[in-house]
């Protein structure tokens, strides 16, 4: 069967360094790609990440981006008030059902 290789992880100033060479310098994304060992894509999609969302695209490894720890945390207490409202609903149509 295939084999499974391991992502490799790149650090914040590689990237920078990286896409430094395509954007200032000038340098094709190919090239860059190819003398870094890394797919075209991948510099691609740092570049597109850099200009949405600047220096905060590249948070190192293991390190959670503030706001994506916030969005995280924000969409967990939704889920959970999400179930609790569910089930207060259903117990409520269950005792509003009974005659007492």
């Amino acid at each position: 069967m295939g084999q499974k290789t391991a992502h490799r992880q790149f650090s914040r100033e590689f990237k920078r360094n990286a896409l430094q060479l395509v954007m200032e310098k000038g340098v094709s994304v190919g090239k860059v790609a190819r003398d870094l060992d890394i797919h075209p894509n991948l510099i691609h999609k740092w570049r597109r990440d850099y200009l949405a969302e600047g220096e905060s695209a590249f948070v190192e490894t293991g390190k959670v981006n503030t706001e994506t720890a916030e969005l995280k945390r924000l969409q967990k207490e939704l889920e959970d008030v999400k179930e609790e409202r569910d089930i207060l609903k259903k117990a409520l149509s269950v005792f509003s059902k009974r005659n007492w």
